[in-house]
């Protein structure tokens, strides 16, 4: 008999800390009414894998607590050995912000992670980049339809002379024109463009179309380059065919000093990684993250720079967080966040139930304070160093909170303008999510997903939920991955298949 046949025969749950009062099913497929646990559990009914089982009667307004937290209040009462649905949750409190503990549980530092590397583009400003790629930026939307164009032939006609550039990627956004260039929070949108057009994996090559009418001046975006040379107007060409001409032209010159570049060892202080997760399940806080957590104290401990983002996922968990900010201003920083991103949603007549999605709550997830307590797993346990607004590039080594909304395209392409060079993305519904400027590391929660989608998924961390590895064991499997790909030994499977998705601003700011 097969192991995977043993493993679903037999009835398992996760219990994730001795005082829960509730564990997650999780043989693929669920588990039917009657079912019979070796610690004498019995379910009441049928339970989805991924859902929650009492272990406990629970009565009306107790505390139904996962993660040695709690995460809701009965709303009715809950029978031993029932599924506990999104209904019977009643949402708590979140966090009081002015509340909080800052900086009491900075955990001592781990020693050094020496004698790892990667292969890497060495860049004039003493950065280094993981590809080697011409990024033109566009100053407005009204020119995304000509660069697009152009780059298709680019890339056709031009690349093939050029072995050494990996792609050529038009920034293309709805940004630009028809908005409040001088509000206050435009500096969001326009710091984040800026951020991305010296992006390492450019090399330091910058382009930027624009059409000469926008508000968005192209020359905002060069921060002090000669915008007579790096910058083309679409408004001053003789027509569709001589823009697209000046676009080629100029592309080339570029792509030649880009092909001279070659790999150098770099050390691994040289890499940003990204963090985030996107259809996410109950499996997510206790595989894929905790394997992600594990990984990013490695490359911690490495040298390397750890992003982790996604403001309202990190919000009803944030009390675990500022214990572990390095020093008060790092902690008050990170609540100044949490306090601004309140306002925003307050404004919008949003609250917290907007967060999680259906699919969400159909893989186990019953509210956002579940959702938050797993989210913040793949932080691991470092110390927090430092906090970037959205759009900010990062400066600091270790683990950094850059604060962005969860919208996937949105915080990938905030992490893009801090700097990140590739991205690790766990997830547990599955989302073929990806982007073109940096590879992402797609790491499932669930077995049963690496099987469904085995052509997408990069790491599987489904397997330390049926006891087939560690937590340990998958956090270093993926930081090997993260240091082969950063070298271009291997590719992701959104790389191998050349998918992504659009870059999408975070515009806090007036539409006019």
């Amino acid at each position: 008999m097969t192991l995977d046949k043993v493993k679903k025969e037999i009835p398992l749950y996760i219990k994730v800390n001795e005082e829960d009062n509730v564990a997650t099913i999780v043989n693929s497929g669920g588990l039917k009414e009657g079912t019979l646990f070796n610690c004498g559990l019995e379910l009441q009914e049928f339970i989805p894998e991924g859902h929650k089982v009492t272990l406990t009667d629970l009565e009306q307004g107790e505390a139904i607590i996962r993660y040695r937290e709690v995460i809701g209040y009965a709303e009715v009462p809950i029978k031993k050995g029932s599924w506990v649905r999104e209904n019977d949750v009643k949402l708590p409190t979140p966090p009081q912000l002015d509340e909080l503990p800052i900086a009491t549980k900075v955990k001592e530092e781990l020693p050094p992670l020496e004698g790892y590397t990667f292969e890497g583009y060495r860049n004039a400003d003493g950065s280094a980049g993981i590809k080697n790629i011409l990024g033109i930026t566009t100053s407005v939307q009204c020119v995304a339809g000509v660069l697009d164009y152009t780059v298709s032939k680019i890339k056709k006609e031009l690349l093939p002379k050029f072995p050494n550039v990996h792609d050529v990627v038009p920034l293309n956004h709805t940004y630009g024109c028809g908005v409040a260039i001088h509000a206050p929070e435009s500096k969001i949108p326009i710091r984040t463009l800026q951020n991305i057009a010296t992006h390492p994996n450019f090399g330091g090559q910058v382009m930027v179309v624009g059409l000469g009418c926008e508000k968005l001046l192209p020359e905002r975006l060069l921060s002090g380059d000669d915008p007579e040379a790096n910058i083309l107007s679409l408004q001053d060409q003789q027509g569709f065919m001589k823009m697209v001409d000046s676009i080629m032209n100029m592309a080339e010159e570029r792509l030649r000093k880009l092909n001279e570049r070659k790999r150098v060892t770099c050390p691994v202080s040289d890499l940003v990684v990204g963090l985030q997760c996107g259809g996410s399940d109950a499996f997510s806080g206790v595989t894929a993250n905790p394997a992600v957590g594990y990984a990013a104290d490695l490359l911690v401990r490495a040298g390397a720079t750890v992003l982790f983002s996604e403001v309202t996922e990190v919000r009803d968990a944030v009390h675990l967080l500022t214990p572990r900010a390095i020093n008060e201003d790092v902690g008050r920083a990170l609540i100044n966040e949490m306090k601004w991103y309140d306002d925003y949603l307050q404004k919008g007549e949003a609250d917290r139930s907007a967060n999680p999605t259906p699919g969400n709550k159909k893989g186990g997830l019953v509210n956002v304070v579940e959702k938050s307590l797993g989210s913040i797993v793949k932080s691991g346990s470092s110390p927090i160093s430092a906090v970037l607004s959205p759009g900010e590039k990062v400066k600091e080594k270790g683990l950094i909170f850059a604060a962005t909304p969860a919208s996937d395209f949105v915080c990938g392409t905030l992490q893009l303008a801090a700097g990140m060079h590739l991205q690790v993305f766990t997830t547990g519904r599955g989302t073929p999510y990806s982007l073109q400027a940096a590879p992402v590391v797609k790491v499932s929660t669930r077995n049963s997903l690496k099987h469904q989608w085995s052509d997408l998924i990069d790491i599987n961390a489904g397997q330390i939920a049926t006891g087939e590895a560690t937590i340990e064991e998958v956090g270093w499997e993926l930081f090997h991955f993260i240091l082969d790909v950063a070298s271009g030994r291997k590719q992701t499977w959104a790389e191998h298949w050349g998918i992504h998705n659009d870059l999408t601003l975070f515009n806090p700011a007036p539409i006019t």
